[in-house]
């Protein structure tokens, strides 16, 4: 009797183990960036530098494409930039899960498909973040090739994405440079073609 008493308290006490582990600021950043898989929102430039010249009034869209367990991919669409005057579709914004954390990547395609001599730089988080926004400091991978390509004005880079109830914003800062794109929940739309070389 004494063991089986023991032995219902074990199972009882690691039931209530198991419900008690709360999800990390980082699942819980992601699973709901999951959970919008396969929508697309319209969105705007929300940032007013010079260097967001050539974006200031520009059409945007971010579809969140593909998710697995581990990896989410958002094409990032922006109109009248394309070789034609149409859709620039060379970017998307991969966010992965890590041992460690997350991971934010960019993938940069020509219009044929081919990668761009600057393609899936990014970095990785520092820390936990918040459920609502993450932040991903420049990798050394990604300061190597900045630096072989000429662009060692981005070695200081820190990306994030933040998510509300009525959004989606992407940024970049460093000194001198804030950049963000903001998008809006309550303007879902068609989800456009793929990506270049997707």
């Amino acid at each position: 009797m004494k063991a089986a008493l023991s032995l219902l308290t074990a199972t009882m006490l690691a039931g209530c183990a198991t419900t008690s582990v709360a999800n990390s600021p980082q699942d819980e950043f992601f699973e709901a960036l999951s959970a919008r898989c396969g929508k697309a929102y319209a969105g705007r430039l929300a940032s007013d530098q010079e260097a967001d010249a050539e974006m200031r009034g520009k059409a945007m869209v971010m579809h969140i494409r593909h998710c697995t367990a581990d990896r989410i991919e958002i094409p990032f669409h922006i109109d009248g930039l394309g070789p034609d005057g149409g859709w620039d579709r060379s970017r998307t914004w991969i966010i992965s899960r890590t041992p460690a954390g997350l991971r934010l990547k960019h993938d940069h395609r020509h219009a044929d498909g081919k990668p761009d001599a600057v393609t899936l730089y990014g970095g990785d988080t520092a820390d936990g973040g918040m459920a609502t926004r993450q932040s991903f400091p420049v990798d050394a991978e990604s300061i190597a090739m900045f630096t072989a390509t000429g662009r060692s004005v981005s070695n200081s880079n820190i990306w994030s994405v933040e998510m509300t109830d009525a959004g989606f914003t992407y940024g970049l800062d460093r000194q001198g440079r804030h950049f963000r794109v903001a998008f809006d929940y309550a303007k879902p739309v068609t989800p456009p073609p793929a990506p270049w070389g997707w």
